[in-house]
C-alpha cells in the first residue's frame, strides 16, 4: 500500500457567506509531486493554509504527515516547508544571511546549517553571488532563493503556491527544474499549486483541477487526458474540398473535420487508426503534404473542466 503525505476526507471552509473549499476529498502520496490546479479564487491557497493547520476547517478532516490539521497544526508545520504568496526574503540581507537566520530560526546545528545552504545556493547557482543583498537581486534570484528558505531545514513536505507567477519564460523554465530535480534528489512531498498547465504536465506526478472550491478531476497527467477532446490529425496539403470533407465527416471512425489555413483538422474516435483516412483523402484529389497526429495536452483537459462545471 503506497504512503501517502495528505489525505482530506470531505474538506469544507467557509467564509461567511463564500464557502471557499467544498467537500474536497484527496489522497496525495509520500515521495509525489502534486500539482493542484485551478482559476484565480478556486480555493487553492486556501487549501494549503488548511493543510498546514493555519485554518480550521469548517467539517470534515485533512491527515497531512500522519498528523491531524485541526488539533496538531504545529507538528505539521514542524516538518513542512512552505512558500505562499509572500517569499520571506529579507531584502537588506543577503542570500547567505538569510538562510543563516532561517537555519537558526528552525534550531539547525552550525555545521549543518552551514553545509545545507551552501549545497542549496550552489544547487540554485546562487553561491558565487551568496553576500550580495537580496533586494537587489532579480525577481527570479529571488524566487530561487525563497525555494531554498523553504527547504533549507530538509522537511518531508514542500507546498509551494504559485512559485513561478510573474517570472520570465526563461527563468520559470530554470526553477522549474530545479524544483523537479530537489523534489527527486531529496525524496520530499512537493504539493504545487500553479496556473502554468505545461509546468504542471512537465513536472507533477499527479494532479488535481479545482474550480469553486470543488475537485473536478485528480490523476496523472496521460490519465486526464482522457478527459478532454478525442485525439486528432492535422493534415497540409492542397484540394481539401467540400465533398472531401463531407466524406471524412461521415467517416465512423471520425468525430469531427474542419478546414483552416490549407489544413485538415480531423478529430479521431478513440484510437482509430490514420491510414484509411490518408487513402480517402488521397483517392478523393487531395495532395498531402505533412501529416501531424496529436493528443489533448494538459491545456485542452483543464479548459474542457472548465467547460463541464
Amino acid at each position: 500500500m503506497t504512503a501517502l503525505a495528505i489525505r482530506t476526507e470531505s474538506l469544507t471552509c467557509d467564509f461567511e457567506t463564500v464557502r471557499a473549499v467544498d467537500d474536497l476529498s484527496l489522497e496525495v502520496p509520500a515521495g509525489s509531486v502534486f500539482g493542484f490546479l485551478g482559476p484565480n479564487g478556486s480555493g487553492k491557497t486556501t487549501t494549503i493554509r488548511l493543510l498546514l493547520g493555519v485554518l480550521e476547517p469548517t467539517a470534515g478532516r485533512a491527515e497531512v504527515l500522519g498528523f491531524d490539521s485541526r488539533t496538531q497544526g504545529d507538528r505539521i508545520r514542524e516538518r513542512a516547508g512552505a512558500l505562499l504568496e509572500h517569499p520571506g526574503i529579507y531584502e537588506r540581507l543577503s542570500a547567505e544571511d538569510n538562510l543563516e537566520f532561517y537555519g537558526r530560526v528552525w534550531r539547525m546545528p552550525a555545521a549543518e546549517r552551514r553545509a545545507r545552504i551552501r549545497e542549496l545556493l550552489s544547487h540554485f547557482g546562487l553561491w558565487d553571488r551568496r553576500g550580495e543583498l537580496a533586494g537587489k537581486w532579480s525577481r527570479g534570484m529571488k524566487q530561487k532563493l525563497a525555494v531554498a528558505r523553504a527547504l533549507l531545514h530538509r522537511p518531508s513536505l514542500v507546498f509551494l503556491d504559485e512559485p513561478t507567477a510573474g517570472l520570465d519564460p526563461v527563468a520559470a523554465v530554470s526553477l522549474r527544474e530545479d524544483i523537479g530535480a530537489l523534489a527527486a534528489r531529496e525524496g520530499a512531498t512537493v504539493f504545487l499549486t500553479t496556473h502554468n498547465l505545461a509546468e504542471a504536465e512537465r513536472v507533477c506526478d499527479l494532479v488535481g483541477v479545482i474550480r469553486g472550491g470543488r475537485l473536478l478531476a485528480v490523476g496523472p497527467p496521460r490519465e486526464l487526458h482522457s478527459r478532454a477532446r478525442e485525439p486528432g490529425l492535422e493534415v497540409v496539403g492542397r484540394g481539401f474540398g467540400e465533398e472531401l470533407i463531407g466524406r471524412l465527416g461521415a467517416h465512423p471512425e471520425v468525430a469531427a473535420v474542419r478546414r483552416a489555413d490549407g489544413r485538415l483538422l480531423i478529430d479521431l474516435r478513440g484510437d482509430a487508426s490514420a491510414a484509411p483516412l490518408i487513402a480517402l483523402i488521397v483517392h478523393a484529389g487531395g495532395e498531402i503534404e505533412e501529416v501531424h497526429r496529436s493528443r489533448a495536452s494538459l491545456e485542452d483537459v483543464f479548459l474542457s473542466l472548465m467547460e463541464e462545471a
